[in-house]
């Protein structure tokens, strides 16, 4: 599971739960199905209008990619993958990769050093490869502007919702009580709707498109990686090469234990 957002979203409800009832406002005030109603349904409503069907049927699987943690080859063993590689490939020779094909569980480092083992030149391969990369990204984007557009709906149904209570409840101009909680009610949709579109949808897509970016980054990395081995580069220029992927602080231990393995 991804702790930071189940984290990210206990935090928000407790921080805006805890802060009316420091406020003085009842608890039960929230419950107003009416502003439920507009908010939920409204948001669902808008963006059924504004995505295909082919968009909106992926939805319970980005809920998934939001609350589960992606298993992605990790980049330090990524580069290390790559140097030993490489090593091999200038001992032995190309061909010699053809037997590591079958270790690899990553479907897309599998294909492309399978393109490079059978003989494809190098633009071929960045060409195929970079193409199912931007493919991969455009989907992953066309899913986050869902959510985007959903934090973008939210806030302003609250308004509408806002309004709708306010006429209601200048039907009760005769009644001072009944005015006050009804103009109370009335705010629970603007609530609920700057709520669900600041606190949820918005860090939603933002989330879609972290993982999304870091997902990119290891198959560039990936790219770069075989092409370096096609074109017959030493170990030490790869891992200095993919290094730049890193952090500062991972790059310089990288590099660090490359140049006390070669030592040993």
């Amino acid at each position: 599971m991804d702790k930071t957002s189940i984290i990210g979203v206990i935090l928000g409800i407790i921080a805006v739960g805890v802060g009316m009832v420091l406020k003085g406002v009842e608890v039960q005030a929230l419950l107003n199905p009416a502003a439920f109603l507009i908010i939920i349904l409204g948001t669902v409503a808008a963006v059924t209008i504004a995505f295909p069907s082919n968009e909106l049927k992926k939805v319970p699987k980005l809920f998934g990619i939001i609350f589960k943690e992606r298993e992605l080859v990790d980049p330090s063993t990524l580069i290390r993958l790559f140097s030993e590689w490489a090593q091999l490939a200038r001992k032995e020779g190309l061909l010699a990769l053809e037997a590591k094909t079958s270790e690899i569980e990553d479907e897309f480092l599998k294909n492309g050093l399978s393109l490079a083992v059978d003989g494809q030149s190098a633009d071929y391969i960045r060409d195929v490869l970079t193409e199912e990369v931007e493919a991969m990204e455009e989907r992953h984007l066309s899913g986050a502007a869902i959510f985007t557009q959903a934090g973008t709906y939210a806030p302003t149904l609250g308004v509408l919702g806002a309004v709708v209570g306010l006429i209601a409840a200048l039907s009760h101009m005769d009644n001072t009580d009944e005015l006050g909680m009804a103009i109370s009610a009335a705010f629970v949709a603007t609530l609920l709707g700057i709520f669900t579109g600041y606190v949820l949808w918005h860090p939603f897509a933002n989330k879609l498109k972290r993982k999304s970016n870091q997902e990119a980054k290891v198959k560039y990395m990936m790219i770069e990686g075989i092409l370096s081995i096609l074109e017959g580069e030493a170990p030490r220029v790869i891992e200095q090469k993919l290094s730049s992927y890193l952090p500062a602080g991972e790059r310089k231990q990288i590099l660090e234990e490359s140049v006390v393995t070669k030592d040993e």
